[in-house]
């Protein structure tokens, strides 16, 4: 399925099952893709849709594009999560990286609004100190 495809696919599934129920439901649409003029047109079509969140892997897309699309969500009314996939190639390693809270700053002043910090407990699991201290300061003031 292309990305247009799921994008109207998605964002139908989001508003039949909100009419059915009468609760918000929402999807975060990814509009990572191989540059940023790709992105953009995922963005602005996420936002033709209608729907208030779109995603972005700040390591398969970069930081630039980041704080680009990041801008472009400002200034179009659309929430931006920012996804941590292959982080673990950067913070997890015990030798060279940097530490997820460096990372967590970075894509906060990059313009993330949502940061995909991890949890306790399953799949992204932490220590419960540290996820929880990554979530504290992703809530400070910038």
């Amino acid at each position: 399925m292309r990305w247009r495809d799921r994008f109207l696919f998605c964002a139908e599934a989001i508003y039949k099952s909100q009419a059915e129920t009468g609760e918000i439901k929402g999807h975060y649409l990814n509009a990572t893709a191989g540059t940023c003029e790709e992105m953009m047109k995922r963005a602005i079509f996420a936002r033709e849709l209608g729907v208030p969140i779109v995603m972005h892997d700040y390591l398969t897309g970069g930081f630039t594009a980041n704080t680009s699309l990041a801008h472009y969500c400002r200034d179009n009314g659309l929430l931006l999560h920012i996804h941590r996939a292959m982080h673990a190639v950067i913070d997890r390693q015990k030798n060279h990286g940097m530490h997820f809270r460096v990372l967590a700053k970075a894509l906060r002043l990059s313009g993330g609004d949502h940061v995909h910090a991890g949890t306790v407990v399953g799949k992204l699991e932490g220590d419960r100190e540290s996820t929880l201290g990554f979530v504290d300061l992703l809530r400070d003031d910038l």
